[in-house]
Order: structure tokens, then sequence, then C-alpha cells
């Protein structure tokens, strides 16, 4: 039994051998594969089985596509601007796609991001206000540091329109708070710091503001495991010391593009009307959980949504990632 067992096996494996060797484009195929698929394998593949039109054409087509990263910079008046990964087509995985498809099909394209050459960490210590004007998508940063009362119906609100914002928390009231804080965290929201007591932190030593910092920073990782990224200066009061001290602790200093200034409580419909006629690509919007922005929030959510800008958190905005990768399913 085990001979026929090893003589059908040498038989299948001479049939094999035969076939790849009177096979010529068959050969170089399996040539090509055991190179990784280069390209130039491919090719030699392609002309020996008459199929070099379609890996022409996605070369052609591959150079019309091509859009060109662009470089994280620094603005005279909005600072750090983060960059914008480029798109282009990868040529091999395009071809592997389609090789066995009927001829008359249209080409279905398989992309992948062009990473910039100067990124936002390559910057230097600079504020940031706005992710890239190319980037369409948009960020809500909600600080808290009192007031509990709106907290509940601003993340029903978010949930049921499916969007994910970035809570700055206060230090202090992160450790009276730890549960609220907690759910913030459970329905998927990015946390952050807003330092410990609301200081104006242009107003400290760097010691102080060092430690306003770090002892937020330090809860963050103690109570909710979050490696965080972002420091929001409370009331916008920062100086270059602050961007150093944040910057001492791996954080970048972040502050916004758009202020709904609802701590002063005016009618959720002013609050939507200068949303949709000042929101653009790249926006930070700040708000807090008061009234006026809990009873916004929907009307918000909408006309962002209605400008065609997607909704994502402080990370998510400042990423120098594509909104959405277009690329053709296996």
């Amino acid at each position: 039994m085990k001979l026929k067992k090893t003589l059908a096996m040498a038989l299948v494996m001479c049939a094999l051998l035969f076939t790849v060797r009177f096979n010529e484009p068959l050969s170089l195929y399996v040539a090509a594969m055991k190179h990784g698929g280069s390209t130039s394998n491919i090719e030699a593949f392609d002309s020996a089985s008459g199929q070099t039109s379609l890996l022409e054409t996605i070369k052609s087509e591959a150079q019309k596509k091509r859009v060109a990263p662009i470089d994280a910079t620094v603005d005279r008046v909005w600072e750090a601007i983060p960059g914008y990964n480029g798109l282009e087509v990868d040529v091999e995985k395009t071809y592997l796609l389609m090789k066995n498809a009927p001829e008359n099909v249209p080409i279905r394209y398989v992309y992948k991001e062009i990473e910039p050459k100067v990124s936002l960490d390559s910057l230097g210590r600079h504020p940031i206000y706005k992710g890239n004007p190319s980037k369409p998508m948009v960020a809500l940063m909600i600080n808290v540091a009192w007031g509990n009362e709106y907290i509940p119906s601003m993340l029903a609100t978010l949930k049921k329109e499916n969007v994910k914002a970035t809570f700055f928390l206060d230090g202090s009231w992160l450790k009276k708070n730890t549960d609220i804080a907690k759910l913030i965290q459970a329905d998927g929201h990015e946390m952050s710091n807003h330092a410990y007591t609301h200081p104006n932190m242009s107003q400290l030593d760097r010691r102080s503001a060092y430690n306003q910092i770090a002892k937020t920073e330090a809860l963050l990782q103690s109570t909710l495991h979050v490696q965080n990224k972002w420091f929001a200066p409370p009331s916008g009061d920062f100086n270059q010391m602050t961007v150093d001290v944040a910057a001492e602790q791996g954080l970048k200093t972040v502050l916004w593009t758009l202020d709904t200034v609802d701590w002063k409580h005016p009618p959720a419909y002013s609050i939507i009307r200068k949303v949709r006629s000042r929101v653009e690509p790249g926006s930070l919007i700040l708000m807090h959980p008061t009234d006026s922005s809990s009873s916004a929030l929907e009307g918000i959510i909408a006309a962002i949504k209605q400008r065609g800008l997607r909704l994502g958190t402080v990370s998510e905005t400042l990423s120098s990632k594509r909104v959405a990768l277009v690329e053709a399913a296996p």
C-alpha cells in the first residue's frame, strides 16, 4: 500500500514538473511569485502570455490617478498644520486583482497611501488650531471642568449619530467623577488633558505649569488607562512655556478653530447657525457640557454632515491619514 502511494505521488510530481517545464508563461509566473510578484516579473509573465496591455493600462492610469501628499507646515496665523497623505495606485495588487477578470470588465484599482515627507512631529513645538484644510474631517472638542447635568444627553446624541468626540478633562473633575468619565470612555470617545484646576497657564511658573499637566496625565493613565496625546489649555490661555512643558510630557498643545461660546448660554439655533456658516475641513469645534450645546448638538452634527464633512476625534482629524482609502475589494 505504501509503495502504491509513493508511486502515485511520484507520478503527480512528474506531471507537474513537465507542465511547468513546457509551459513557459506558467513557469515565469511561478518565478514571479517566488520573487514577491514584482512588476518586472509580472511583465515577463504578461509578455509571454500575451497580456501586456493590462499591465500597461494600469501603469498609465496610475500616473494620472496619483494624488501627491501634502507636507505639514507652520502657518503664520494658524501655527502647526498637519500634513495629509497622498494616494497612488498599487500597480501589482491591481494587476493581481484584475488579471483573471473578463476583458470588458472595468479595472478596479487598488490604492495605497503615501505619507508626506514633513510630519506634524517634525515641526517642533507649536500649538495646533486646526487640521489640514484638504482633509474633510471635523472634531468636536468637549472641555469638562464642572457640571455633569448635560453629559448624559450629549452622550445619547453622540451615540445616536454615531459620532466620536474628544473630551478634555480637568484633573480635579476627573478625580471626583471617575465613574462618569468611564461612561464617556465606554462610548468610545477620546479622553485627553485639560490641566488639573483650570488655571490660566500663562500665569504659572514652569514647575506649576508642568505639575498641572502631569497630575491630570497621571490620573488619565491610572483611572482610564489611556495613552494621551493632547493638552488643551483652560480658557485657551497659554504661552510658549506651556507648549514646552506639555511637549516634555509627550503632549501637543491643541486649541480650537471655532468656538461655540456655549458658556454664555446662547440659544441653540445661534450655535447651529454659527457652525453651519463657519465650519470647514479641519475645524476643531470647542464646546462644553452646557444646556446650549446639549440642545444644539444634534443640529451641529447635521450642519457638519450637510457640508460633506466627516466627524472624528482630535487624533483622527489631526492625523495625516486620509479620511477614506479607496481600495478595491479582493
